[in-house]
């Protein structure tokens, strides 16, 4: 029997998604909280890996496994064996054929940075930060150009492992909330850092420190030397996974939460 579970988490608390040798991935606390509901080993497979210090509102995991439980047993149950800042949200049951990741449509992603003089306090690990104003609207007008299906080489980690940088992103939004900046992406993948990557060259276009054709420069040379540093982990949120609704998941909400 497959099951898939949605879960949120706090990036503060973990390492990275990935299970490590110290067991400080999110994947380790998940496998060892399904384990002992379950009754034997599990191994968890995600829909998207993220890094240290990035959280997730959306996260859809699946596992394997023989023993009859309701449903509450992988939501309540595996909660009681998770660390704070880690929920289960819910859990449904499956085919084989279903893959957390191979299976997915599309995903979502978030960044919040807070702009102001004064560094974050209550929302410290949980925004990235800019201690000044940045053009919004430069910063719309130089995204639009990423929007489309695109060679992303320009945006992409260094030890990115994806076979192909061409990704479709089908949504590029930033707005304001009072002292925070919001990006709104979605795509039918992404790449390692890409979301990062993509922030940090339009915060250097919010900030004037380049023009808002810099950005199409970018994507058209494919030199990821040539564009801004990687962005602060804190800020990004995995915000939704998209499936076919022949699976029967539960459809995550359109607008994610601002912290």
């Amino acid at each position: 029997m497959r099951i898939a579970l949605g879960l949120e988490y706090d990036g503060r608390t973990f390492c990275g998604w990935q299970s490590q040798p110290s067991g400080c991935g999110v994947q380790d606390a998940l496998e060892h909280a399904i384990a002992r509901i379950a009754g034997h080993p599990v191994r968890v497979g995600c829909a998207g890996r993220t890094d240290s210090g990035v959280h997730a509102h959306w996260q859809v995991a699946h596992f394997d496994t023989d023993a009859l439980r309701p449903e509450t047993a992988w939501t309540r149950g595996v909660n009681a064996g998770l660390p704070n800042g880690t929920s289960v949200l819910w859990a449904r049951s499956v085919t084989q054929e279903f893959h957390a990741r191979f299976s997915a449509t599309g995903r979502r992603y978030r960044y919040a940075l807070l702009c102001r003089a004064a560094r974050p306090g209550l929302l410290h690990g949980r925004v990235g930060w800019w201690p000044g104003a940045l053009d919004i609207g430069a910063m719309a007008e130089a995204a639009r150009v990423l929007v489309g299906e695109h060679d992303f080489s320009a945006f992409r980690a260094a030890e990115c492992q994806a076979k192909s940088p061409v990704r479709r992103l089908h949504r590029l939004d930033v707005r304001s909330e009072g002292d925070l900046i919001v990006w709104e992406l979605g795509a039918n993948g992404f790449l390692h850092h890409m979301v990062r990557n993509i922030v940090g060259s339009l915060v250097y276009v919010g900030a004037g420190r380049q023009p808002v054709g810099w950005v199409a420069s970018l994507l058209a040379g494919r030199d990821r030397r040539r564009a801004a540093p990687t962005f602060a982990p804190e800020g990004l949120y995995l915000s939704g996974v998209d499936y076919d609704p022949c699976h029967g998941l539960p459809v995550p909400p359109p607008e994610p939460r601002v912290p």
